[in-house]
């Protein structure tokens, strides 16, 4: 009898346990539902905004890390040497192997655009574990003019977009331009994923911070800036062993503490390829997008919770047994990600493709988001890294 007891107890015990959490995730869901509608009415602010046009057209150098023959490469590279930009441009392409796949898209870039004024560089030397950085420092030496325009491979750009950067930057005050991105993705579901993160989940959060003075971003899509800035921050070679090397840039910039160091973001977004062709190599990325925005700005990063309110009310359903109470919640969850989603797709001027994709990735990004505490380790380009609570990498097996 004292054992059935006990086993009644233990019962009831878990029983309340359930009851508190599926309360608490309730909770989290009104909240993240309140952020999800306010996050929309952002967004339609955000993109509504006037773009400054430049007051003249300075030379620049477009400088562009390379690694791989990714399949949306050689239109990404083609969408920067299609600008509407009177003045000179460099395009800098930079690769750690000679033999690398990703120059022969430059070689298609050169018969497609004779005119272009195209520099390769190709120099295997190592300033840090982090080889995006250690290409960069390498490629410097043969930009040709003080403006310098840094921009990943996997990025697709408007005819306007350098008119617009070179605009920003020439604001009084502004040091740095970086910009928001959205996710286009390459053939297949699991990038269609991928860019639903990046539209529905990513974007939003940027610009609902930027209009709560939280955010302080920047991103590796887009860097822009003056050599005479590069230069005051000391070079790149600090940034040799930081995970979020982007990040830091723009810290650095901010940190000068005087005219010239605000980071601006443009009221418009290029485009990101999406690439992650298995759920496996999807996972990987969202979990170091996850664990670097955790190594940068943990509030940031727990607050983010919030972006989740579908995810956090079917949890209350299952955690309450299906309770009249928890369907409510859910029913309207449901509704504010459907309305930010059309809110996002009207404000870039894109379809409302794959509604019934937004429900299924939501519960596996609230799994990635409380797996990024779980560990603090990497994969990056296939190597795995340790990731400090200062953003620094290491190895894994590095001492």
């Amino acid at each position: 009898m004292t054992g059935l007891l006990a086993f009644g107890g233990l019962l009831d015990a878990a029983h309340m346990l359930l009851g508190a959490v599926a309360v608490a995730c309730e909770v989290c869901a009104v909240l993240g539902v309140i952020y999800t509608l306010a996050a929309a009415v952002l967004v339609g602010r955000f993109f509504a905004r006037r773009r400054p046009e430049p007051t003249s057209f300075p030379p620049v150098t477009i400088v562009k890390p390379l690694r791989g023959a990714e399949w949306a490469l050689p239109g990404n590279l083609s969408s920067f040497c299609s600008q509407d930009y009177p003045g000179k441009v460099q395009f800098l392409f930079g690769v750690a192997d000679p033999g690398d796949p990703a120059l022969q898209a430059v070689e298609d870039l050169r018969r497609l655009h004779p005119d272009a004024h195209i520099t390769v560089v190709a120099d295997p030397s190592l300033h840090g574990p982090n080889r995006k950085v250690s290409n960069l420092i390498n490629m410097l030496p043969q930009a040709h003019h003080d403006l310098l325009v840094f921009a990943d491979s996997d990025v697709s750009v408007s005819p306007d977009y350098l008119r617009n950067v070179v605009g920003e930057l020439q604001r009084p005050g502004v040091g740095l331009v970086t910009c928001v991105y959205r996710g286009v993705p390459d053939p297949g579901l699991w990038p269609r994923f991928s860019a639903m993160a990046t539209n529905y989940q990513f974007l939003p959060s940027v610009v609902a911070g930027l209009a709560l003075g939280r955010a302080r971003p920047c991103f590796g899509q887009t860097i822009a800036m003056r050599r005479e800035t590069l230069d005051k921050i000391g070079g790149l070679a600090q940034f040799a062993c930081h995970l979020a090397e982007d990040h830091a840039i723009g810290e650095a910039v901010r940190r000068l503490g005087a005219v010239g160091a605000e980071v601006a973001v443009p009221p418009f977004a290029i485009s990101h390829a999406c690439v992650e062709t298995t759920f496996a190599r999807l996972v990987a990325h969202e979990l170091r997008w996850s664990r670097t925005i955790r190594a940068v700005d943990p509030a940031g990063h727990l607050g983010s919770a919030l972006i989740h309110p579908l995810a956090f009310a079917f949890l209350a359903l299952l955690l309450s047994g299906l309770a009249p109470w928890a369907w409510p919640v859910a029913f309207v969850a449901l509704a504010a990600r459907l309305a930010l989603k059309l809110r996002v797709d009207r404000a870039l001027g894109g379809p409302s493709n794959d509604l019934w994709l937004l429900p299924p990735w939501d519960l596996v990004s609230l799994g990635i988001f409380a797996a990024s505490y779980y560990s603090s380790r990497v994969t990056w380009r296939g190597i795995n890294f340790n990731v400090d609570k200062k953003g620094f990498l290491t190895p894994v097996g590095d001492k």
